[in-house]
């Protein structure tokens, strides 16, 4: 085999593998419909676990749970929305990967725009300031004195 064919074959099964799911087979619900709508809804929960990997990713025990927890919650006849309610409703909005915008966390979204005017604001105050004189102007002789230095630096 040549090095082109061996690129071209690792570059094939790189191309080819997916992410590695954690879902068991005897998690996957015999209806496709549903468990379509259960990996959808995984993805968008966190692993309170792991926390930076959805519940469809992650191996914890927890993230488990959850996984049965939304397949039962569909089977019911939950819809996709009531299901995160209630995931929500039950580990708090952290357990969304996507929080939510609402009142209670309005001010965490505005905060980068918010700092970012305040801070444009303070640096056209403060460069649109007149200069102001620094203090008590120096007497004659201060000034004497100061030419005096400057002319011995000069030579």
């Amino acid at each position: 085999m040549s090095i082109i064919q061996t690129m071209i074959a690792a570059l094939l099964t790189l191309l080819l593998a997916g992410p590695a799911l954690a879902v068991q087979p005897d998690e996957v619900l015999s209806n496709t419909a549903l468990e379509q709508r259960a990996r959808a809804l995984s993805v968008e929960l966190r692993c309170m676990v792991c926390q930076n990997q959805s519940i469809d990713d992650s191996d914890a025990d927890l993230a488990r749970d959850l996984r049965v927890l939304v397949r039962e919650r569909l089977v019911a006849g939950d819809s996709d929305a009531a299901v995160l309610d209630f995931v929500v409703g039950r580990y708090g909005e952290f357990v969304l990967l996507r929080p939510r915008f609402n009142a209670r966390n309005a001010l965490l979204w505005a905060a980068p725009l918010l700092l970012l005017v305040g801070g444009g604001f303070f640096l056209l105050r403060r460069g649109s300031a007149p200069n102001q004189p620094a203090g008590v102007p120096l007497s004659k002789e201060e000034d004497a004195r100061i030419a005096e230095i400057l002319k011995g630096r000069q030579d």
